[in-house]
This record gives C-alpha cells, structure tokens and sequence, in this order.
C-alpha cells in the first residue's frame, strides 16, 4: 500500500502525455475522447442554476449521471492501458484523470480489488474539490455531502473498471466544512442504504417524457409537406440530399420515368426503390438489374427472355426481367454499359410497351415502370456513339442528382449511427457508438467510395472494436489509411511541444535510416518553433516545454561551429524581448 503514492506519479506521466492540444482547430483531445477547459467559476454558476431551478434532490441526481457518464468514457482509456500494466496501475488511470482533469486532487489511502473473484474495496482522500468549495461559496456549510458529479465519476469508472456496480459514499465532506473530502467504494451489495442512493443514478421519468416529446415534435416538424413518409433507409438532412428525395417524392405517384444520376456508392439502388415503394405499384415486384454485370451476348435474353432452341444450350423458354417486373418497376443500374443492340430494344419497350423473346415470333405487352441509373455522363457518351441519343431523351425525360457523401457532411454522422444499430445486429455486438476523434475522423474523410464505403467502414469497426467498448479510429481505418491531423502534446513541464503527428512516422524512419541524425532533428524543430513565434524565444521556448535560457543555450550549442547559424539565432535573441 505505501507504493501507491509513487504508483500514481507514474500513471499521472503517462497520462499526461495522452493529452493533447490543437490550437488550428480549438480542440483539446484525452486519448480519443474530446475534452474541455471550463473556467470553475462558471461550471459552478451552471449548478447553482440548476439546483435552484429543480431543487436539490433533482440537481443532484442530474449532476451525479453526468459525472457517472464521464466515469464511464474515462474507464474506456483504463481499459486500453490494461493491456500494457498491472490491474492496479491500471485502475489509477481514473483518479490520475480526475487530478489531471482539475477536478480534485486524488490521494489513494487504501486500495484493495481481484477482478476475477469481483471483490473491491478502495478508499481515497479528495483534496481541493471545487465542487465541495464552490457549493460552499453558494449555499454556506451543507448538513450532507454535495460532490455529487464527482461521486457519479467515481461510481461510473469503477462499476465500468470492475464490471459490476460499485457504489462510492462520501463520508467526509469539503462542503460540510471537513478540511478535506474522503470517499469509500464498495459493491452495491455490501451498502446497507445502497438502494436510497441508487436512485439518484436512475434516470428520471420526467426527463424521459420531455425527452420523448421533443423527438416527436422534431419528427412532426420533419415531415411537414412531405408527400409521403421515406423508407428507413434513406437517411439524411443535408440539402442535396432533401433535393433528391423532394423529386422522387414528386415523381413517385406518376409513371414518368426516371433517371438517377450519381458517383458509385451514393445509394442509386435505394432512391429506386423508395420510388417504387411510394408509388402505386409498391404491391407488385421490383427487379433490379446491374447492366454492366451482364456479358454482352446475355444481355437481351436476360432483359427480355429467350424461347427454348433460340441458340444453343437454351433447352427451356424463360422469361426476361421486363416480364418478372410486370406490373411493378425494373430498375436498370449503370444503364450506359447497355450495349447498342439491346438499346434498340429497350427503348422499343419503352415506346411501345412491349418486348420480344430471342427466338421468338410474338411481342408480348407489359406495363413496367423504367427507372435508369449511371455513374457515367450520358450525353457525352451520345457524343462519342456509344449511346442512342432517342434514348438517351427518353431515360432523360425526369432527371435526379444524388450527392456524393463528401458533400452531406450534416448526413455522416446519422448514417454512421445508422450502419452501427444494423451490424451491431448482425455480428451479436453491444458496442457504445464512436470516441470523439473516430467521429471527427468519419467527419474529415473525403469519401471517394461514398455511403457503401462508410458501410463497410463501420462494419469493420463492428468486428474490430471490443465487445461492450467504443469504435475508435484504428477500428475503422487500416493503419496505412488511418488520419493522423497535427496535434500539440502536453510536455512534462505542463508546456506545449509540438508534434507532427502526420509527419512523424517518415521523420522515424529518416533518423533510425541514416539520412538524418538526432542532432538535425533537434536543430529542425527548434528553427521551426522559432520561426513559428516569429523570432521571438519566450514564445517558441513555451512552444517547445522550455524556458527561454534553456532554448538560447539549445540553439547555441547546437550551430556551434557554423557561422552562418550564429546570426539568426543572435538576431532572434534580440528580437526576444
């Protein structure tokens, strides 16, 4: 037990190399998980609010799901370093986070825990709560404890670390006029009031009703003038995408037909079918055919059906897709791969109503509505003499553009969400949604394979991701795809020093190659600190984790013996200040 005071300096190294800054984006990141700074002061005056809004009881109810909640995304990062640790280590992750977080200095008094046999004891000294002092700048010395969100953290992070529920009790309290606040955590069993404090973590029914409400007026709000109500699987906000549904949604009562306009993977297929399925003949069939996954010589008995004898190996008569859709809707996907004589045909179809069997002597009607789709651009292909232009004027006649997704930025998200509730499914998973910065990853790609990519993307993370856990960047991309945006580390000092992250797997393999040493690294990155502030060393000395005296020595040392360094760096100490 006296090793854990140094158990915890330790963890707190590690954990602070974790944090990182990003001062071009306004973004601090823990690991994968986007963090805030927020002044105490301000924090303090949100609770006030709401305990004086709600009252007491609700406040801290509230506040203790909130805190529960940050406990749960925070054991998400002990669990990463439990592959590299000891349990103990480990479960330190959650207190080191609470002082590094500036919420309360933790000291451990006495720990004692086997995940395997799922007993747990652990008692902890918190010092400096702001909560505790600024619940005692608002309402005076409290007859009860009031750290109530970092009681929710610390019942949260356990119940998550040990995998069963642990409840923690504050038994001294900065709020009730204590010099410091102590908490002891046991499993719920063993707390003879366990189930009056319990409640607090249970949401409440009034919040769920409002909850519920306000989704339902967003979905009336939704639909409003919306001719029909969309197929669950088209999903999505963003303008261009509205656009397209407005058309089908207009095309769907009448037989025009139509053509779909889009890059592979914008979901040509399913604006299709929610055009058939808004539409009158939603009862009968609708036949989807991939024109360019039919060889040529296939192509007109497949589309229009062959009578037996017609060539050989045709030992029985069948009917083609315009026949199986009769009554419904043929969908031909990628329709410019269509080779010229079967596009003599089709349009005869169109025209006409009716199509003949290879091989034989009659036409046969049929009623078939023709929706179109390419990723090609059709006129230029009339140009160039690969397709009808009297077609091309037919299929044309009701024209819908689908975006890429790399333009329904606002739809990313929502799809993503969407694509985890289906394979969650499929591969028997309970998996928590996305960290932070798999999120802010999905919302930077640029999507050259479009929604199908993002399927696929998502069930990779599926399977990749742990069992109960998040999906996190390296679960969705392989690492040579993986995006690594700069980001700015938090220095041992408590400093800023840049890192480059996107650069420094090639900066590794220059230095442990040969063709750059250490010493020109070091020399790089302090020129370019320095040329960053612009000259001025107290600035690049912050930058780099440094104090100006320490970074002057640095620079001087390092361009000893080249003349031709000596006056930048001289001139740069003058323009210090």
């Amino acid at each position: 037990m006296s090793n854990l005071p140094e158990l915890a300096r330790r963890v707190s190294d590690d954990l602070r190399s974790r944090v990182h800054f990003c001062p071009d984006t306004g973004q601090i990141w823990l690991h994968e998980h986007r963090m805030l700074l927020v002044h105490a002061e301000a924090q303090a005056l949100l609770r006030k609010e709401l305990i004086d809004s709600l009252g007491m009881p609700r406040a801290q109810g509230l506040l203790m799901r909130m805190g529960y909640a940050s406990g749960l995304r925070d054991a998400e990062l002990a669990r990463t370093r439990a592959e590299h640790c000891s349990d103990i280590e480990a479960f330190m992750t959650g207190p080191q986070l609470h002082t590094l977080e500036g919420i309360v200095q933790v000291t451990p008094v006495r720990l004692e825990f086997n995940r395997a046999a799922a007993t747990f004891y652990g008692e902890f000294l918190w010092h400096n709560s702001w909560e505790g002092q600024w619940h005692r700048h608002h309402y005076g010395v409290h007859n009860e404890p009031v750290c109530w969100t970092q009681i929710g953290y610390a019942c949260g992070y356990t119940s998550a670390f040990m995998g069963r529920p642990i409840l923690y009790k504050e038994v001294e309290c900065a709020g009730m006029g204590d010099p410091n606040c102590r908490i002891v955590g046991k499993p719920v069993e063993e707390w003879d009031d366990a189930q009056e404090c319990m409640r607090f973590l249970e949401p409440q029914s009034i919040a769920e009703q409002l909850i519920e409400l306000q989704t339902e007026v967003v979905q009336l709000r939704s639909t409003i003038g919306e001719q029909e109500k969309l197929p669950a699987d088209l999903i999505g906000q963003s303008r261009g995408f509205r656009a397209a549904c407005e058309l089908i949604q207009r095309a769907a009562g009448n037989q025009i037909g139509v053509l779909l306009l889009g890059e592979t993977g914008v979901g040509k297929e399913l604006f299709a079918r929610a055009l058939h399925e808004l539409g009158p003949r939603r009862s009968r069939e609708f036949v989807a055919v991939n024109c360019g996954a039919i060889p040529n010589e296939l192509v007109e008995s497949e589309l229009f059906g062959v009578e037996k004898g017609a060539y050989t190996g045709a030992q029985c008569s069948r009917p083609g897709r315009f026949e199986r859709a009769d009554g419904g809707s043929l969908f031909l996907d990628e329709i410019a791969e269509l080779p010229l004589p079967a596009q003599s045909k089709l349009l005869r179809a169109l025209q006409e109503g009716e199509i003949e069997r290879l091989g034989a002597q009659k036409l046969r009607k049929v009623d078939v509505r023709v929706i179109a789709a390419t990723n090609c651009d059709l006129q230029q292909r009339v140009k160039e003499g690969r397709f009808r232009s009297d077609l091309f004027y037919r299929l044309n006649a009701y024209q819908v553009q689908i975006p890429p997704l790399r333009e329904r930025r606002d739809d990313i998200s929502p799809l993503a969400k969407h694509f985890l509730g289906r394979y969650n499914a499929v591969h028997g998973k309970k998996l928590r949604g996305f960290t932070d910065k798999a999120k802010r990853a999905l919302l930077g790609h640029a999507w050259p394979g479009n929604i199908r990519e993002l399927q696929n993307m998502v069930e990779r993370g599926v399977i990749l991701a742990p069992h109960g856990g998040y999906i996190e960047v390296n679960h969705l991309f392989p690492p040579s795809a993986e995006p690594q945006p700069p980001e700015y580390g938090l220095g041992r000092s408590g400093g800023l020093d840049r890192s480059v992250c996107a650069g420094a797997g090639s900066l590794y393999d220059a230095v442990l190659s040969g063709a750059m040493t250490l010493e020109q690294l070091e020399v790089s990155l302090l020129e370019a600190a320095v040329d960053k502030a612009h000259g001025n060393l107290s600035a690049a000395a912050r930058m780099l984790g440094l104090t100006r005296p320490q970074l002057a020595y640095r620079l001087k040392r390092l361009h000893e013996g080249d003349p031709a360094a000596d006056a930048p760096a001289g001139a740069s100490a003058g323009r210090a200040g």
